[in-house]
């Protein structure tokens, strides 16, 4: 699954780069970054109420789904349209259509956080490669919409994928939704969540978007302090070394539910596992980095001649990985161990170095700041989420002791 999501994901975003050009690509970029950003708190935090919850015993999932999916239905609404008057108020250099704007928002605000739950159910079960299979299925699908495109050469490339964005989405929730081990609640059932269920998910729901915010902000903050041009070369870069750290967000889904279940009960078992869990992701991330900067090069033929210097950009962005890679072990380490609010805390602390960074670097330092500004955050939430995670499972073990 991992193979097929890096294929998937590196020939979509070729793709769609070389389509667009960097100008283009980087206004696409900042929006559907938005947009992610955005949808990850459409759940408000139930679907990681669910993963818990089912980690530990499959029954449960009828008492969460019903008010899961009302909340998804619910919430993903209400962002949509503060998506929609934020795009055209701070994020009018992008010159997005709004229908364009309008099919992503769709996409990554209702099918997709939709189909989540029928993915962290799955997770939730031990069926990692299936619940990754639910997650590849759009991707795999807006791979198809891109071949389309860029076969067809229609004359506005950008507003023609951007309605298939939302037509990929809808396909893949219709596929996922019969997979699940039992029928989705019906829809007579569908509830708000209690006092009590809201407290258990709003943390979750916090944690969320500050997860999602690392990846993303960047590209936002990019169109704004950037040229269009220098916008569009960083928010491909970003691109790559983001899906070259893959193999540590399969192995954080793939932990998850261990972590969920032996957390409490048993911390000798789960010290155990999270040290080789960082010993694993400190030596692969590190190896990723090298590898990534002598192969920087190759990028430039790969994205074409209107990506000149993307080369450049890919060699400073490589100072980041190791500190992204550790950020998410650490961040999934958090949540599985019963401290979404702790995770939350040390991630919101990076979205403000990386504002902070950001602005101040590319005032000084022109093109290299943001990749200087993300490498600064990246590194900041990795020290301060390692340091988190090592105090907070000791104290959890004094405490069972």
């Amino acid at each position: 699954m991992l193979g097929l999501r890096l294929f998937v994901q590196a020939g979509t975003l070729l793709l769609i780069a070389r389509m667009l050009g960097p100008d283009e690509f980087g206004a696409f970029a900042g929006v559907a970054a938005l947009a992610v950003l955005l949808g990850t708190l459409s759940t408000c935090g139930t679907h990681l109420v669910l993963l818990g919850e089912v980690s530990k015993d499959p029954a449960r999932r009828e008492q969460i789904l019903p008010y899961a999916i009302t909340c998804t239905l619910f919430g993903g609404s209400v962002l949509l349209g503060i998506y929609l008057l934020f795009c055209k108020a701070v994020l009018h250099e992008a010159n997005i259509p709004l229908a364009v704007l309008l099919s992503i928002g769709t996409a990554e605000m209702l099918l997709l956080p939709l189909l989540s739950l029928p993915a962290v159910e799955h997770q939730a079960l031990g069926r990692i490669a299936r619940s990754q299979l639910l997650l590849i299925l759009p991707l795999t699908l807006r791979l198809t919409a891109a071949m389309i495109v860029a076969l067809w050469r229609p004359d506005d490339p950008l507003a023609v994928f951007g309605y298939l964005y939302c037509l990929t989405a809808f396909v893949a929730l219709i596929v996922a939704v019969p997979t699940t081990p039992a029928p989705w609640p019906r829809l007579h059932t569908w509830r708000l969540p209690s006092q009590g269920q809201w407290q258990q998910a709003k943390g979750y729901a916090v944690l969320a978007i500050t997860a999602a915010g690392p990846s993303e902000l960047d590209k936002m903050l990019a169109i704004k302090l950037l040229s269009p041009t220098t916008g569009g070369l960083y928010a491909a870069g970003s691109r790559v070394i983001s899906a070259a750290t893959l193999p540590v967000v399969a192995m954080m889904q793939s932990a998850l539910p261990r972590l969920f279940r032996d957390s409490r009960d048993q911390p000798a078992h789960t010290a155990r596992l999270l040290r080789w869990i960082f010993s694993i992701t400190l030596i692969y991330s590190v190896v990723l980095a090298a590898a990534l900067w002598l192969a920087a090069p190759i990028f430039a033929w790969l994205f074409g001649e209107r990506y000149d210097g993307i080369e450049y950009m890919i060699s400073w962005l490589c100072l980041a990985v190791p500190g992204m890679a550790l950020r998410i072990a650490a961040g999934s380490a958090l949540m599985a161990i019963g401290k979404p609010w702790i995770r939350a805390g040390f991630e919101a602390v990076g979205l403000v170095s990386l504002l902070i960074a950001a602005v101040t670097f590319t005032y000084y330092f022109g093109v290299v700041g943001m990749p200087l500004a993300l490498a600064c955050s990246e590194w900041v939430m990795a020290i301060l989420g390692s340091c988190l995670v090592v105090s907070t499972h000791r104290q959890a073990v004094k405490t069972v002791g």
